[in-house]
């Protein structure tokens, strides 16, 4: 989960896991995706580390890429991360749970204090909970349901938590995101204001909110690394990706934009909330 707000402190590691030959080869297509181009999708991935690293001066952590694990690659759906706290989560697509062992380990490496999800009715898909820096909302979706709503809550406890119903297919953050501390971004559909206007029922927090043509460019992940002072910066898909959702992007005047294009690893189901984990906290390493 990599949507720090100014509540939390500066981010200094990003976690990702490379893209398998699986993922191309009709494995990942198995779950009803299509089949992508493997060079293009390692190029993406590849891209984004640099960023991260590079330009976000971020330390990067990546793991090997496992061929019985096609949607590895997606490990923000594998943990919930809030200061020295890790959820581990509990995946809706049985398929998809051993992707959280990988994680797990390098999260305990890193000196963070674990949590597990015990309950086996509860299903969380990390890519479901959103951070605004103040508060958690869950969405509630296919991929997550009440109980595992409750164990976020129960795990960050010092945080108010809401549920936000999400309809259709896609997660809480393929359809909003943080913009800033203290902005919301939505893509345009029904889903998405939906999704909105009941967060701003919910919360007790005053935010401003802007609304981008694509839902996937909402999917985004506002990061303050670096020193106190700088400015904060946002990864968002890039012109090349969502051409009609730059314009708008480009009101968000109190961040320093960072594009990156995951076009091709879109096809498996990714956006880029759910192809890093960015810790917010100093780990043990």
């Amino acid at each position: 989960m990599g949507t720090p707000g100014e509540g939390l402190g500066r981010c200094s590691h990003a976690l990702i896991r490379g893209v398998p030959e699986s993922l191309a080869s009709g494995e990942g297509a198995g779950a009803g995706l299509p089949a992508l181009d493997l060079a293009k999708a390692q190029r993406e991935h590849g891209v984004l580390g640099g960023k991260l690293r590079q330009r976000l001066g971020l330390q990067l952590l990546e793991l090997p890429p496992e061929e019985s694990l096609p949607l590895g690659p997606l490990l923000g759906d594998t943990a919930v991360i809030q200061g020295d706290t890790a959820l581990i989560t509990r995946p809706w697509s049985p398929a998809r749970r051993p992707e959280v062992d990988g994680v797990r380990q390098a999260l305990q490496d890193l000196g963070l204090r674990i949590v597990e999800m015990g309950d086996e009715n509860a299903t969380l898909d990390g890519t479901d909970v959103l951070f605004t820096g103040r508060e958690f909302f869950v969405g509630l979706s296919k991929w997550t349901n009440h109980r595992g709503a409750e164990i976020v809550a129960d795990t960050f406890r010092d945080f108010a938590v809401s549920t936000v119903p999400v309809s259709g297919a896609s997660h809480l953050r393929g359809l909003c995101g943080m913009g800033g501390p203290r902005t919301v971004v939505a893509g345009s559909s029904e889903a998405a204001q939906k999704a909105v206007r009941a967060m701003a029922v919910l919360t007790d927090h005053p935010y401003a909110s802007l609304t981008l043509p694509d839902d996937a460019a909402a999917d985004c992940l506002f990061l303050r690394p670096g020193l106190p002072g700088t400015t904060p910066f946002l990864l968002h898909r890039g012109g090349g990706d969502l051409p009609n959702s730059q314009e708008a992007l480009q009101k968000l005047s109190d961040v320093t934009l960072v594009p990156v294009s995951c076009s091709e690893l879109e096809k498996a189901g990714a956006g880029l909330s759910s192809l890093c984990l960015v810790l917010s906290t100093r780990p043990h390493c």
